[in-house]
């Protein structure tokens, strides 16, 4: 006999008291974006598939649940993220010439849970910033992430920062081809020592050094200055280690700050500064963000872009 009240697998009802205090963080996170001049976007709940999948790479595309549309034949997309669609929008529902201040709040459905006991139905909440291209608009970001997640109850909190762009250009000035970089991000992803040193056999100085050094480099922001010693001198490079280290005077003394230059998370779309805040009790990261440049290109309208995310859901043990 089948249990008409069984939920899929990773899914959940939520009830009172929690979906008050879901409610109630949304809406102090809202008028926190409110406040900070951020203007409300709801994109949909479906689109076709090659809107969703657009640059975000494998990862996405395999957390998507896929149907077909009825009317046209065409395949949708039930949104697993909603950064490509804030993309999508200013690219076209709001191309003024200008800077756009985006915020959104709102489920997203994965085809798997990120990790054990997470909900497959992320309540996602986030900001992003459009058409400015400086170090400003990521302090900003990771200032108002900061806020948000102490607006609605967390106090300790670990900022973990890192710059997609040293794989990135240690990967191209090293030669290596889209196979080749690919083995080096899958290792690098999961600081695979051993396999990272294999892969390096083939390498030629100063780049094998520079590749196997990432993953050393992580901890407080004295590794910055040794990141300057052990790194080839490139302006591309120092310009990366500049960021950081204008994160870190930024912050000091504000939050917990750590670094982390083999930090790859959302490679396949982030350009620059990515930023990873870990909190007591919380297995992974309460909210994620960073600089993902040219997100909109797909689009027709490649623009400076930065923004953070959070899941609401995943954080109800600490919502007052």
């Amino acid at each position: 006999m089948t249990n008409r009240w069984l939920l899929p697998e990773y899914v959940e009802d939520l009830l009172p008291p929690d979906a008050w205090r879901l409610e109630t963080a949304r809406r102090a996170l809202l008028d926190l974006f409110r406040e900070r001049r951020f203007d409300l976007v709801i994109p949909p709940l479906m689109e076709y598939m090659e809107s969703l999948q657009t640059g975000t790479g494998r990862d996405m595309d395999l957390l998507t649940f896929r149907l077909v549309d009825q009317l046209n034949g065409r395949q949708l997309g039930i949104r697993a993220d909603m950064t490509l669609q804030v993309a999508r929008m200013d690219a076209h529902d709001l191309s003024h010439v200008g800077v756009n201040r985006l915020c959104y709040a709102g489920s997203v459905l994965h085809t798997r849970p990120a990790g054990n006991g997470q909900s497959r139905e992320p309540y996602q909440v986030g900001a992003e910033i459009y058409g400015v291209s400086d170090l400003s608009a990521d302090l900003d970001i990771l200032q108002l992430m900061l806020e948000a997640l102490q607006r609605i109850g967390l106090r300790t909190m670990t900022v973990d920062v890192g710059h997609v762009g040293l794989f990135r250009t240690l990967t191209q000035q090293a030669g290596l081809d889209e196979k080749q970089e690919t083995q080096w991000f899958e290792a690098m992803l999961q600081k695979d020592v051993p396999t990272l040193q294999q892969l390096a056999g083939s390498l030629a100085q100063p780049w094998r050094q520079a590749l196997l050094a990432l993953p050393e480099l992580n901890g407080s922001a004295a590794l910055l200055d040794q990141a300057r010693a052990r790194l080839p001198h490139s302006d591309i490079l120092l310009q990366a280690l500049e960021q950081l280290q204008a994160v870190a005077q930024h912050f000091q003394h504000r939050v917990n700050l750590t670094f982390d230059l083999a930090a790859l998370q959302g490679y396949h779309y982030h350009s620059g500064l990515v930023f990873a805040v870990y909190a007591p009790g919380y297995a992974d990261a309460v909210a994620r963000g960073g600089r993902y440049d040219h997100i909109g290109r797909a689009f027709g309208r490649a623009r400076a872009a930065t923004g953070f995310s959070l899941d609401l859901r995943g954080l109800l043990p600490s919502l007052a």
